[in-house]
């Protein structure tokens, strides 16, 4: 009697999906670029996307060159038959060119002028810059927007944690000429940060194959290549995000408990990501045969001592000022209101009115007892599931909350690709040393 089997997939059909994922990729990238080249009110933006337009749109043939080459069964060698060949070129060219170019079309000094067409940086970046003069010369990086002399407006606003002051000091010490304030721009510090805890987190994962699919989602995605071009922040606080992360996985407690402190002192928005690394530390230090309790110890003394120092002297000098600026502006209930307002979930139904701002807050709070419920039930026993659980966290948040842009969504997509390479690490490593996975 004869058997029928399942027909034998050919071998170029699974790289035909991926290369076929990675041309309409690229091809949406260029279309987001083109539309944002066209029709964005922003200089910086409009120079992005012109640089992007060449570096999506030369990835793009990439990907449809081994497409094609895949499909007549002739497989390219070298570095141009590989898939990471087209983020490269993004990288050059959408990351590296425009932020060449705005940096010195910066030097014509129009940033503060109320002409979005000429910014060649946008105003988180000044407004790091100016507080670490603020930090220098007054113990603050807060001003009290009620005592100005004038109607406070929105570039009075330092909406940060004191340690993003960090990033403008190099400005604020050494800026005053062309050649200094070129090299100071608080954009280098921002990518010099991020590119480091990169580097920090991919040795702790002993240089794990990083998957291109990972590499898309946090490199290649067009929210970080424009962050990373026009501003910058966003990406200094994700990637020690995700330093943290490695630091946990890798049983360095308190050593995770110090630089998570350090990411949500300069940015309150990840603070939920704390809870996730908290059980996170103490079930793998359980699942290791050791004392959850003590991991778990070093990771909140670490975590609030930390905090605690960075934050005492700055409140104590003008408790008001930081309210206003690090709590009631971002929340949307400062004397000025926060310009973030991108069309999200969260926005729409606050704009509804008195009640759909309640709703908002009670669908935020919804989504925090979600997670708590989802931890509670599935916690994360490795690096992997605490990214994965961040990045549905933060992402419920900024989808959720009043203020919000759509530019934050720049979270769950760089920790969504660092859990892929987290995943990656944790395949690779001896089968003693692989937890199981709770996701």
């Amino acid at each position: 009697m004869r058997t029928l089997s399942a027909p034998v997939r050919p071998p170029a059909a699974r790289p035909g999906r991926a290369l076929g994922w990675d041309l309409v990729f690229y091809l949406g990238c260029v279309v987001f670029a083109v539309i944002t080249a066209l029709k964005s009110e922003f200089y910086g933006y409009r120079v992005w996307g012109n640089c992007a337009i060449a570096g999506y749109g030369l990835a793009a043939a990439h990907s449809g060159w081994l497409l094609l080459s895949a499909r007549r069964g002739r497989v390219p060698g070298g570095i141009l038959g590989a898939r990471g060949a087209g983020i490269g070129a993004i990288a050059v060219l959408a990351m590296i060119t425009p932020l060449v170019i705005l940096v010195i079309r910066r030097l014509t000094g129009v940033d503060w002028l109320i002409t979005p067409v000429s910014w060649a940086a946008q105003p988180e970046v000044w407004v790091i810059e100016r507080s670490a003069s603020l930090l220098l010369a007054h113990g603050t990086p807060y001003v009290d927007v009620t005592a100005l002399g004038r109607a406070p407006e929105v570039n009075d606003y330092t909406p940060y944690g004191p340690v993003m002051t960090v990033f403008g000091l190099p400005r604020a010490l050494f800026g005053g000429n062309p050649v200094t304030n070129a090299l100071t721009d608080a954009r280098w510090m921002f990518a010099l940060a991020a590119v480091a805890c990169v580097l920090g987190t991919l040795r702790l994962l002993k240089w794990p194959k990083i998957p291109v699919l990972g590499a898309q989602l946090a490199l290649a995605c067009p929210l970080t290549t424009l962050t990373w071009a026009v501003a910058g922040p966003d990406l200094a606080i994700v990637g020690l995000l995700v330093l943290a992360c490695a630091l946990a996985a890798t049983g360095r407690s308190g050593w995770s408990g110090l630089v998570l402190a350090l990411v949500i002192s300069a940015k309150l928005i990840v603070a939920p990501a704390a809870a996730v690394l908290a059980i996170f530390v103490l079930v793998r230090a359980r699942k290791q045969d050791r004392l959850g309790g003590a991991a778990l110890g070093r990771f909140v003394a670490a975590l609030l001592t930390t905090t605690v120092l960075v934050h005492l002297p700055v409140y104590l000098v003008d408790p008001h000022a930081f309210l206003e600026h690090v709590i009631r502006f971002p929340l949307g209930m400062g004397v000025v209101r926060s310009p973030a307002a991108s069309p999200l979930p969260g926005h729409l139904i606050a704009e509804t009115g008195q009640a759909g701002l309640v709703l908002a807050f009670v669908l935020v709070g919804i989504a925090a007892l979600a997670m708590l419920a989802w931890l509670a039930r599935r916690p994360p026993a490795t690096g992997s599931d605490a990214l994965l659980r961040v990045a549905v966290g933060l992402g419920a948040l900024i989808l959720l909350t009043p203020a919000t842009r759509y530019g934050y969504l720049v979270y769950p997509l760089v920790l969504l690709g660092a859990q892929l390479t987290f995943r990656s690490a944790e395949r690779a490593a001896p089968p003693a040393e692989q937890p199981a996975t709770s996701s």
